[in-house]
């Protein structure tokens, strides 16, 4: 599997395509940063980003685009300009039908170095050790893009087995209610109807037949 890595950026947008082996294997094939005047306009410094992006995707022909995915950064200049490159080369790969996925600085760090905290010479002593690189990518912005293509190509087959897996399960917990249900109404309907006991009939009560009177009481004697 072939990915490109981008550290996006309007001054400097870094750019590496590493190709997957068998295992953790990985090679380097490609490496550049893509640089863009400070003082030119916004939109042409995109387009210029762009532009280059769409050339390395159409030369290389990678299988997927992996991108830094951007935080909330102390300058928000800095921050806004980086999102806006990062959404140039998202826009360019749906162009082509090819699958974007946004990895966190930490997650690249701890993908290459095992340690989520490494700092840029760390991450790049471990590029070069990867990729059996002689020469450091220069500047930090292309072993960036190295490393985000080494933590796609090694993270990405794990995230989709589990997201296969959280998909069966969910798949099978709704078969599993469906069928909880279709069982309840089966039995509600077979379940007999009780028939009401007749209303009960008031009691009337007999009126009480009186004595004979006797009329001559000396008679009896």
């Amino acid at each position: 599997m072939r990915v490109l890595g981008v550290d996006p950026g309007l001054t400097r947008c870094g750019l590496g395509v590493v190709d997957g082996g068998k295992g953790r294997a990985v090679r380097c094939v490609a490496v550049d940063v893509v640089r863009t005047p400070p003082d030119a306009d916004l939109a042409h410094r995109l387009l210029g980003i762009s532009d280059e992006v769409e050339r390395w995707m159409d030369r290389y022909k990678p299988a997927a685009v992996a991108v830094e995915r951007v935080f909330a950064q102390h300058n928000v200049r800095t921050a806004m300009g980086t999102a806006q490159a990062g959404g140039v080369v998202a826009l360019a790969a749906a162009r082509r039908g090819l699958p974007v996925v946004f990895h966190t600085p930490s997650e690249v760090k701890a993908a290459v170095s095992g340690s989520g905290r490494a700092d840029k010479a760390q991450v790049t002593a471990m590029v070069m050790r990867l990729l059996n690189l002689e020469v450091a990518p220069h500047p930090a912005d292309a072993a960036d893009a190295l490393a985000l293509a080494i933590c796609h190509l090694w993270r990405e087959p794990m995230r989709a087995r589990l997201a296969e897996a959280e998909a069966r399960a969910a798949e099978m917990a709704r078969t599993h209610k469906a069928r909880l249900a279709a069982a309840a109404k089966q039995a509600t309907v077979r379940k007999p109807v009780a028939k009401k006991p007749p209303p009960k009939q008031p009691l009337v009560k007999k009126p009480a037949v009186p004595s004979p009177a006797v009329e001559n009481p000396g008679a009896a004697r």
